[in-house]
């Protein structure tokens, strides 16, 4: 997915990803733990990024983005220090 948003510095701009609603095994969840983790994919890094690349998934700190829209297309921007792992 290309972005029309090139991010500055340290930024990293993802798209979110939907929170599971059932578990591997079937079970439903409530809707307060749908909410939780926060992960997004990696869209475009900023050149002072190190540790994030594009293609990448992330759980980051949600009350620390902006988030933007453009067009129907949602976008997240985060500081890379304020992702808090990548996921495998």
């Amino acid at each position: 997915m290309s972005t029309p948003l090139q991010p500055l510095a340290d930024y990293i701009v993802a798209v979110g990803e939907e929170a599971a609603t059932k578990t591997a095994s079937g079970l439903y969840l409530p809707e307060k733990s749908a909410e939780k983790p926060k992960t997004a994919k990696v869209v475009a890094v900023g050149k002072e990024a190190k540790q994030v690349k594009v293609g990448d998934r992330i759980v980051y700190k949600s009350y620390s983005t902006t988030e933007v829209k453009i067009g129907q297309d949602e976008y997240i921007l985060v500081k890379e220090e304020d992702v808090l792992a990548t996921v495998k």
